[in-house]
């Protein structure tokens, strides 16, 4: 039995390419997973680029897709905790000997008809809950709710900005608005993306370009951002907020960028106690929190689904994505 898959092909010629290939058999402690949805995430892009670099793949391929939702559709020998058609969405990685390994990455992942899921990495979903906004919870909406609430600490009341609202900045948007951020200033070139984030909840959206938008921001806060995020992994953006900031503020770096940090007025930055925090990725429990809020209707994802596609398009998907074509939050495929 095969199964249709988009691997990518590492080495001098990396290229994703879709192919037939076995279906897997889940072994102790795993389940053998029915794809219906998995998000295309700028990470997936920089992979087939080459900006990002498997740490633990033991291949010179690997099926992408980190971002999955499915059913359970086979048990591996002994597996207990989960049964055959439990919904679930699988966390983007697990633990292995205290490293963690991310699916679609270092293992194979959801850009196919099935995958291997560990028990533990399974998270239950509810039935009103569709695949196509529940797959890109790991990630895309966990990775914001983490930089949030984990790196940035805010708290009701602050004033925050957000640097880029695409995949990761638009939900941010929605999250620092249910924490009680205040006032929320979105930061985007494109005017569809100012328009979207006011609509998610921002209170201003301005252009990077303006001139005057380190004036605006202060007019807005009175003594600037209490945190800024950058969204984008732009190093430019990292400058322009950092000289946003209130005393003690903190820029939070959430996009990946390989380019060198740079902080104009240094003194200023000691002086105002200001601080550089790093972010990455989220916990197990980010995910099941916000399936919590989901299920509570404290959150709602049906407007970040962009499109979906059959994963046959998987090339045209990380296209559409990278060169921004509709200005998408998240991109779909379905096996």
């Amino acid at each position: 039995m095969t199964m249709l898959a988009a691997r990518l092909h590492l080495g001098p010629n990396r290229r994703l390419k879709l192919e037939e290939v076995p279906i897997p058999e889940p072994g102790p402690d795993h389940v053998l997973v029915k794809v219906e949805a998995a998000g295309v995430c700028l990470s997936d892009v920089h992979l087939i680029d080459g900006t990002l670099t498997p740490l633990f793949l033991r291949d010179d391929a690997v099926t992408l897709g980190h971002e999955v939702a499915g059913a359970v559709h086979t048990l591996g020998p002994g597996v207990t905790t989960a049964k055959v058609g439990d919904r679930v969405l699988l966390q983007a990685g697990e633990l292995r000997n205290g490293a963690t390994f991310t699916r679609g990455v270092d293992y194979d992942g959801g850009w196919a008809e099935y995958t291997l899921a560990r028990v533990d990495t399974l998270v239950p979903i509810p039935d009103d809950l569709p695949f196509e906004q529940a797959c890109f919870i790991p990630d895309a909406v966990s990775t914001p709710w983490a930089a949030i609430t984990a790196t940035a600490e805010v708290k009701p009341g602050e004033a925050v900005g957000v640097w880029g609202v695409g995949g990761l900045g638009a939900h941010g948007v929605q999250l620092l608005r249910m924490v009680g951020a205040a006032p929320i200033i979105a930061v985007d070139p494109l005017p569809a993306a100012r328009e979207r984030a006011l609509s998610f909840g921002a209170d201003l959206a301005f252009d990077p370009a303006d001139p005057d938008l380190r004036r605006k921001v202060f007019e807005a806060t009175g003594t600037g951002l209490n945190a800024a995020f950058d969204f984008a992994g732009v190093a430019p953006v990292r400058e322009q907020a950092v000289v946003c900031l209130a005393p003690q503020g903190r820029l939070v770096l959430v996009g990946l960028t390989d380019k060198p940090i740079t902080i104009t007025g240094g003194t200023a930055f000691s002086f105002f106690q200001q601080q550089l925090r790093g972010h990455y990725g989220s916990t197990p429990e980010h995910v099941t929190q916000l399936v919590k809020l989901q299920g509570l209707h404290r959150v709602d994802f049906s407007r970040s689904v962009s499109a979906v596609v059959p994963l046959a398009d998987a090339a045209k998907a990380v296209h559409s994505l990278e060169s921004k074509e509709g200005n998408p939050i998240r991109i779909v495929l379905k096996p």
